[in-house]
């Protein structure tokens, strides 16, 4: 299977995913009869019914006949649409109607109702909410025909929407194998031109260090400026380091917990840091239980913008005052290095001095000209804020490493200019939440930092797939042609470079600097004998990246914004 064909699949999986978890109507008394097409003048009809036969008993009529043989379809086509229109999801209907009633439910119905409307081109999006919640609950089970069946009045496609979606698409896919071989090719040609390094020789930062197993506490905090308590997961090392010792703050994800990035924590212990990781409580796995139960109608706080920065700093400012008496003074906390996952990015970000760009998020979220980057759904939420100039910079926050972050639209260009801090990025080739195309290349240009480092893993998703359940992992592996990498690879990756990363910006031990010097030949060095590889690129190659961003753009015919140097564009 190319490349091309798996991207192009994650994407659909994940667009039918999230329409189909996106629909609270009671039952209806009318049912669709029809399905329109428009283009122009022209108004096609298919029946639900005519669809119904199809799904269920394989009979063709006239109506179908007509579209099938129009669209030149094999009898294995039909076959594969037969199984699209009958296969269950199998999805909470209570948990579904929970979701959609939240800010971000209410995002991903609004952006869907624009392709499936109702009569009289009004957005579909409340009939789309009907229609899932109520095939959820018939005894039939939540199925793409079901779903057509609960519609409570005829549903319409708009062909010129359709065909831009179209577009878009194809562009999304088109960009993402580009940017991945770009990737591969500047990262081959920084491995040529940089230093010769013999890595054999050199301490594996894969390894774990020589300090000792970690010791773990559990602080619970409460900021009272702010009336917000919280835990904290700290891991120091059994032995000390000879002078201070560096300290690392690390920010979880949205619907995640401080506990779930135990081992790259337990790991930095044994090389000597202080690894503080806090929870932030109305945006970890606690809120999004609470909305699964029905205790929450958000899957997290607005607040959550401002909170999570400001939790960083109180911790730096807790570990401050326990300095002396807990730590005898050994704590450096003037050169902090923080690191952050998916939102954790974001919240890392934004202590390193981002702020955030309204006028360029506006832009990004205008369903009109957005893109179907995932995780607008979450940015996009921060423009019910009060619109104000939010400083959240840490001048004691010296080195940023992040993975997966949530941060090109909310940041924008002027926002990640700020950035002057050391800066490392972490992204994948199969992350449907922050995708790579969006997420990551378009920020590295970005960044105002003159140290900054690129990193994509082939095969990374996002999330850790070690940390899920059981009926998580079952239905991962349940997705034909859908290969993933070992996580303990992936982990080994990480560990390669996190550690030299925060050894030369946090503790200032030179001896790991050439992993970073001679990184794109690191990775190479890492990445032999595996299916699944990683690269690397520097600020050194960063020219090279936009003259192939441009020619992407030129290839497409996307317009230039003054100062930004992304694949998109409005």
């Amino acid at each position: 299977m190319t490349l091309k064909k798996n991207l192009l699949g994650r994407w659909l999986s994940g667009a039918v995913l999230g329409i189909l978890s996106a629909l609270c109507l009671p039952e209806a008394t009318k049912a669709a009869d029809n399905i329109f097409l428009t283009y122009g003048p022209v108004k096609l009809t298919v029946r639900v019914d005519s669809l119904q036969r199809f799904a269920e008993e394989g009979i063709v009529d006239a109506n179908l006949r007509f579209y099938f043989n129009l669209a030149g379809a094999t009898p294995e086509q039909l076959q594969e649409l037969r199984r699209i229109l009958t296969t269950r999801a199998e999805l909470n209907p209570v948990v579904v109607s929970r979701f959609l009633n939240t800010d971000i439910g209410e995002d991903i119905l609004t952006r869907s109702g624009r392709i499936l409307g109702i009569p009289w081109q009004i957005n579909g999006k409340y009939a789309l909410r009907g229609a899932i919640v109520s095939a959820g609950l018939d005894s039939q089970g939540l199925t793409l025909i079901n779903f057509l069946r609960k519609l409570p009045t005829d549903g319409h496609v708009s062909g010129e929407v359709l065909l831009q979606q179209g577009r878009i698409v194809e562009m999304v896919v088109r960009a993402s194998e580009y940017g991945i071989q770009v990737m591969s090719q500047l990262s081959a040609e920084e491995a040529k031109q940089g230093p010769v390094v013999n890595f054999t020789t050199l301490p594996d930062p894969r390894q774990p260090g020589n300090y000792g197993p970690a010791i773990q506490q559990r602080w619970q905090l409460t900021d009272v400026s702010r009336n917000r308590s919280f835990y904290v997961d700290v891991y120091k090392p059994q032995r000390w380091r000879n002078g201070k010792t560096p300290v690392i703050v690390f920010s979880h994800g949205l619907a995640s917990r401080p506990e779930d990035f135990d081992q790259i924590a337990k790991h930095l212990a044994s090389y000597g840091f202080v690894v503080a990781l806090p929870q932030h409580p109305g945006s970890d796995f606690l809120q999004a239980q609470a909305l699964i139960e029905g205790t929450s109608r958000q899957i997290f706080q607005l607040n959550e913008f401002i909170d999570r920065p400001k939790d960083i700093s109180y911790v730096i400012d807790e570990l401050e005052r326990r300095n002396a008496r807990e730590f005898e003074g050994r704590l450096n906390l003037t050169q902090v290095g923080v690191g952050g996952h998916s939102f954790g990015g974001y919240t890392a970000l934004a202590v390193a001095g981002a702020t955030i760009d309204w006028n360029f998020l506006k832009a990004e979220c205008n369903l009109d000209t957005s893109f179907p980057n995932t995780s607008l759904l979450l940015q996009c939420q921060a423009l019910r804020l009060p619109q104000k100039d939010y400083q959240f910079r840490d001048p004691r926050v010296t080195a940023v490493a992040v993975a997966n972050p949530v941060n090109s639209a909310i940041f924008g260009i002027t926002g990640l200019q700020k950035v002057t801090a050391p800066v490392m990025i972490i992204g994948g080739t199969y992350d449907p939440a922050t995708p790579f195309v969006f997420e990551q290349i378009r920020s590295f240009p970005r960044l105002g930092s003159t140290e900054k480092y690129l990193l994509l893993a082939e095969g990374q998703a996002h999330v850790d797939f070690s940390k899920l359940d059981p009926g998580a992992k079952e239905l991962i592996s349940s997705f034909t042609n859908l290969t993933l990498p070992p996580p303990d690879l992936l982990h080994a990756y990480t560990r390669a470079y996190a550690t030299p990363f925060f050894e030369v910006y946090t503790a200032g031990n030179e001896t790991y600097r050439p992993f970073l010097q001679a990184g794109a030949a690191y990775s190479e060095y890492l990445s032999r004998d595996q299916q699944f590889k990683v690269f690397f690129i520097s600020q050194k190659s960063q020219a090279g990246l936009l003259t192939a961003i441009k020619g992407f753009r030129d290839r497409w015919g996307l317009p230039e914004v003054a100062g930004d140097n992304a694949l998109f564009t409005r």
